[in-house]
């Protein structure tokens, strides 16, 4: 089964040990049919979506190295940063950036997220709850991929999916949604309320994790022939190619 991953970082750190060329065949002999990838610093990015551009959808990260997770939100040169590379490269989403509630309504988030409803861009928001709310909040037609599903269980997410039409979630870095493959019940529950807004990604967060992208894929189908074909494919790549479909002209 083809797999959309909704979460794959390639950031300059990994890419001092892997070469662009190496990177993309990971992703093909994992059976990628996309990957939506970020970096901190963007090169590692545009390196790949120039060597894969079938494979790769670029997102842009507002973090130029690692360490800007905790401070990039009181940092106005990471808006000129933004707007630079939105300038002159193309991108389908911003993100993923890491968020709370308490820090959304800032001048540096505020702009990002304005910067993305001038490019029509998906915002990958790695936040609590809160945060997704706020983002709505400002911009309520945006379209938001929730990373990790908020590290939170089926008793949050599925009331912010149920409350938000135009959020997402990717289960990026979980595993108790589903062990020995099987899945966990109150995981299945919220699959098929949900059929369309969830899917899978890796998280590729540290270079070592890129020894684990062709493991992790085998493993998702693994558990994801535990539920009925046609959600199992949702989950795999339909629901992902139906979320960015709207984002690609920004390809062109």
């Amino acid at each position: 089964m083809p797999i959309f991953d909704a979460h794959i970082h390639f950031s300059h750190d990994a890419a001092e040990q892997l070469s662009a060329g190496d990177a993309v065949a990971i992703l093909e002999q994992a059976g990628l049919k996309r990957a939506l990838v970020s970096s901190s610093g963007d090169a590692g990015t545009r390196a790949l979506y120039a060597a894969a551009p079938d494979l790769v959808l670029p997102s842009l990260r507002p973090y130029r190295r690692r360490g800007e997770i905790g401070r990039w939100v009181d940092d106005p040169s990471v808006i000129d940063f933004l707007e630079d590379r939105l300038e002159r490269f193309r991108w389908v989403a911003v993100g993923e950036f890491h968020l709370f509630a308490s820090q959304t309504d800032k001048a540096v988030p505020r702009r990002m997220i304005e910067l993305a409803r001038q490019h029509n861009l998906l915002l990958h928001a790695h936040s609590d709850a809160g945060a997704v709310d706020r983002i709505f909040a400002q911009w309520p037609e945006a379209r938001v991929l929730w990373a990790h599903a908020g590290f939170v269980g089926p008793d949050t997410v599925g009331p912010m999916l149920e409350k938000h039409a135009k959020l997402w979630t990717d289960l990026a870095f979980r595993s108790e949604h589903a062990r020995g493959g099987r899945v966990d019940d109150d995981w299945r529950s919220l699959f098929a309320a949900f059929p369309d807004r969830v899917m899978v990604g890796t998280d590729t967060f540290t270079p070592e994790r890129w020894h684990y992208v062709v493991q992790h894929a085998e493993w998702t189908r693994e558990w994801l022939g535990d539920l009925p074909p046609d959600l199992a494919e949702k989950i795999a790549w339909r629901n992902g190619e139906a979320m960015i479909r709207p984002h690609l002209a920004q390809l062109r």
